[in-house]
C-alpha cells in the first residue's frame, strides 16, 4: 500500500497538492493515485471497523455530521454507532470483502462506489442451525478531505441482493482449525509492531 498517513494532519498552510511525503513538489497524477489510495482505506477501515466492532475506528471513517443511509437505518454517525453496537453482538460474526472501487476526486471532495460482499453469521439455535446472511452490496459514498484527512460525509449502502446459507455439518467452535479472531481490539491484527 502507499505510504499515505490518514492520522496525520498537513503542516499548517500547506497545500495538500504540493506536499510530498519527502518535502517536494507532488505531481498532480501522484496526488490523485496518492488521494485515490486514502480515499479507498477509508472504505477498508469501515469494514474492519465493523467486523471488529471497533467504534472508535468505525468513527475515524466519518465527519461528524455526515448521514449514513443503509436503508433499515438513515442518521448521523452517533446513531449509527449506537444501532451497529445493537444489531451486531446479536451476531456470532460478519465478514466484510472489498472488490471493485471506483473513485472520482475533484479537489477536497470525492465520490466513491465500493463492491461488497458482506457474510453475516446467524448463530444455531434450537430450532434452527447457523446460517450465513450473504449481502452483495455497494457503498456509493461522498468524501470530503478536511485538514488532510478524507472522511465520508454522505453514505448510501445499495442491496443488490442477498440470500441466506445454511451451514451444513457439525458446528465448528471458532479457531478449532486455527487462531481465533476477535471482535474487538484483542483480536491479532491489532498488534503491533508486527513481529
Amino acid at each position: 500500500m502507499l505510504p499515505v498517513q490518514w492520522e496525520e494532519p498537513l503542516p499548517a498552510g500547506a497545500d495538500p497538492g504540493t506536499v510530498g511525503t519527502g518535502g517536494g513538489r507532488v505531481t498532480d497524477g501522484l496526488r490523485r493515485l496518492l488521494d485515490e489510495a486514502a480515499i479507498k482505506e477509508v472504505h477498508l477501515r469501515y469494514c474492519r471497523a465493523v467486523d471488529r466492532m471497533d467504534w472508535d475506528l468505525l468513527r475515524s471513517c466519518y465527519h461528524p455530521e455526515a448521514v449514513d443511509d443503509h436503508g433499515s437505518f438513515v442518521g448521523g454517525v452517533e446513531e449509527f454507532v449506537a444501532w451497529l453496537a445493537r444489531m451486531l453482538p446479536l451476531l456470532a460474526s460478519t465478514t466484510h470483502f472489498t472488490a471493485n472501487q471506483l473513485v472520482e476526486v475533484d479537489g477536497d471532495r470525492a465520490w466513491m462506489e465500493s463492491y461488497t460482499r458482506a457474510y453475516h453469521r446467524i448463530a444455531a439455535t434450537a430450532e434452527a442451525p447457523a446460517a450465513d446472511y450473504v449481502l452483495n452490496l455497494r457503498y456509493v459514498d461522498q468524501l470530503e478531505r478536511r485538514d488532510g484527512r478524507w472522511r465520508v460525509l454522505e453514505r448510501v449502502v445499495v442491496h443488490d441482493s442477498e440470500r441466506f446459507d445454511p451451514v451444513a455439518g457439525a458446528p465448528v467452535e471458532p479457531g478449532a482449525n486455527g487462531r481465533p479472531g476477535a471482535r474487538d481490539r484483542t483480536d491479532p491484527s491489532y498488534r503491533r509492531p508486527l513481529p
